[in-house]
């Protein structure tokens, strides 16, 4: 069975899974922005039709960005914003399913509690709260459409 880990940048954790092995790493917004924007692209504008103008915004050159990585390929990213929301959260159609949503979002919510972020907050696909839920996130809002997809709003206490 290969390892997957993330690196929380003070220790590491391991993650398995079954199929590859895959590592999620801080990523520069200038520098990995071709990997970024060909990762949601393709899951947000050209699977899920969000419009380009929705996709990209002022909040891109100040979050923190993270790629996950299956060898030297970048396969998901998402993004986490100074106030503890995480966002555009993808990760590529041929990858789902082995975990890599996961390893991509334990390293987020690592780097938040890292920056003593209290609180991690999320704007959720309805499809995908059950695995957002297993994260430990809660729900806190009712269904709302954003792109023309339901979302609810989600919320995670950090633990002491």
């Amino acid at each position: 069975m290969a390892l997957c880990w993330y690196s929380s940048w003070s220790n590491k954790e391991a993650w398995d899974s079954p199929m590859n092995k895959i590592r999620v790493r801080l990523a520069d917004w200038h520098k990995d922005n071709a990997d970024i924007r060909r990762i949601r692209e393709a899951v947000f504008i050209a699977e899920q039709h969000v419009p380009p103008e929705l996709e990209w915004d002022s909040d891109d050159p100040t979050a923190v960005h993270f790629l996950a990585l299956e060898g030297d390929y970048p396969i998901g990213t998402a993004r986490l914003l100074p106030d503890g929301t995480i966002g555009r959260v993808s990760v590529l159609k041929d990858w789902r399913g082995l975990k890599v949503g996961d390893a991509l979002m334990n390293a987020v919510i690592v780097e938040a509690q890292n920056r003593d972020l209290k609180q991690q907050m999320l704007s959720a696909q309805v499809h995908a709260t059950p695995f957002y839920e297993r994260l430990g996130f809660r729900v806190v809002s009712e269904e709302f459409l954003e792109a023309g997809i339901p979302h609810v709003d989600m919320v995670r206490d950090s633990r002491a």
